[in-house]
């Protein structure tokens, strides 16, 4: 039997979910989906698919825009929190269960977002080229994808060491280090809680250039164009970025 990667694992998240999924970053989801409407020209009742949704964070906030939402992610705990907020806030989300390496649905999309900086984890490469692949062929023709995450010159701007903070009732420490040459950020994030327990995980994830996406978008999957923006509103992509967005037509 082939052996699980990480983020398979449904324990991790359990344990590092709330942590990673705090109410900072609940907050800024409004604005966030308002940004992505505005960047794929989207207008109410189009649809769009959450690549990797998590708990819902961005698919509540699409839905309360009028889009109609399909969340995928191999998480089921988090589909059951993402059911149970679009509930709460009187909206609807189709939530699908199911690895995005190997995703298909038989229905096609205006649009696909990938945010929160959730790719880029997979052992292997073609892997990756799988899930991007796979949001191609989603897509009805036209369509646009819209990838957040860290690039390599993102994390080379905003390289530190470590930090620690308490959040979600537990001490947080975090180690980060290089893998190769600037090829993968290597984190490793420690929890202890209230009564001394103490959970350690470490996960690489691989660094594209900005440069390096685009390419293999457009040359590997198919996309008919990919722009790069230094962020949510459409700034460029220079020394002043604050992330990498990158904005695919199909």
């Amino acid at each position: 039997m082939e052996k699980k990667e990480w983020f398979e694992e449904e324990n991790f998240w359990l344990n590092y979910g709330p942590v990673m999924f705090d109410s900072q970053h609940w907050a800024e989801a409004r604005g966030i989906a308002e940004a992505v409407q505005k960047l794929a020209e989207l207008k109410e009742g189009n649809s769009i698919l959450d690549v990797c949704c998590g708990p819902g964070r961005i698919s509540v906030e699409l839905a309360l825009l009028g889009l109609k939402v399909t969340g995928v992610d191999i998480t089921q705990p988090f589909l059951d929190a993402a059911k149970e907020t679009a509930d709460d806030e009187g909206v609807q989300l189709t939530l699908i269960n199911q690895d995005m390496r190997t995703f298909t649905c038989q229905e096609k999309f205006d649009c696909a977002v990938n945010v929160y900086n959730s790719f880029g984890y997979c052992d292997k490469i073609e892997d990756d080229i799988k899930i991007l692949k796979s949001v191609h062929g989603a897509l009805k023709d036209g369509g646009t994808f819209i990838l957040e995450c860290i690039s390599r010159e993102s994390a080379i701007k905003y390289f530190t060491p470590g930090e620690w903070f308490e959040r979600a009732g537990k001490t947080v420490l975090t180690e980060f280090t290089i893998e190769g040459a600037w090829e993968g950020l290597r984190s490793r994030w420690i929890l202890i809680g209230k009564d001394g327990t103490k959970i350690d995980h470490t996960f690489v994830q691989r660094l594209y250039s900005a440069a390096e996406l685009r390419d293999i978008l457009i040359k590997e999957c198919g996309f008919k164009s990919a722009e790069v923006y230094g962020g949510f509103n459409g700034e460029a992509y220079d020394q002043n970025l604050s992330t990498m967005v990158i904005v695919a037509r199909k």
